[in-house]
């Protein structure tokens, strides 16, 4: 699935009249967000869904997710945005969220080389527990920590290329 490089927000004005209490929408995706502990899924998640940010680092326990509705081309699409545990206690419990994804957000820290590296483990659990036509895109993230990247950005390219 690719989405376009901007979508409006749900903050956004709508492109034509709207009921406020319309829960109606043209489509829904569930994306997951997914890659080891501490890459930043989180707090991805609450500045994309919220416009918020905490320093507070805060494990993700199971599972969690935010809903975030965008307007594309007079369409109104719901996000479902869940957001997984990356410790491996949790595998189990994760990977039954698989089913039913129309894409996931694989995400590495760009300071941490290990996340880097288990990149490749995370493609294989989508590819073993969701359906074929699911959509990846890789993520390095923490683009902040400039200063103490260790994943050089062509490595993340490369490596987005072989999953395809």
């Amino acid at each position: 699935m690719r989405l376009p490089a901007k979508m409006a927000s749900a903050g956004d004005p709508p492109t034509g009249p709207r009921d406020a209490a319309d829960q109606n929408f043209d489509y829904m995706f569930k994306l997951l967000l997914i890659g080891n502990s501490s890459v930043g899924k989180t707090s991805f998640l609450f500045r994309y869904a919220d416009d918020s940010f905490t320093p507070a680092f805060v494990s993700t326990v199971g599972i969690d997710f935010k809903v975030k509705t965008v307007y594309r081309h007079d369409k109104r699409i719901k996000l479902q945005i869940w957001d997984t545990a990356g410790q491996e206690r949790y595998r189990t419990i994760t990977t039954a969220y698989y089913r039913g994804a129309m894409g996931f957000l694989l995400m590495y820290d760009i300071a941490n080389q290990e996340s880097f590296t288990a990149v490749q483990d995370w493609a294989t659990q989508i590819k073993t527990y969701s359906w074929d036509n699911a959509q990846v895109i890789l993520v390095g993230n923490k683009c902040d920590l400039e200063d103490e990247r260790v994943v050089p950005t062509e490595d993340g390219r490369r490596l987005a290329d072989d999953l395809g």
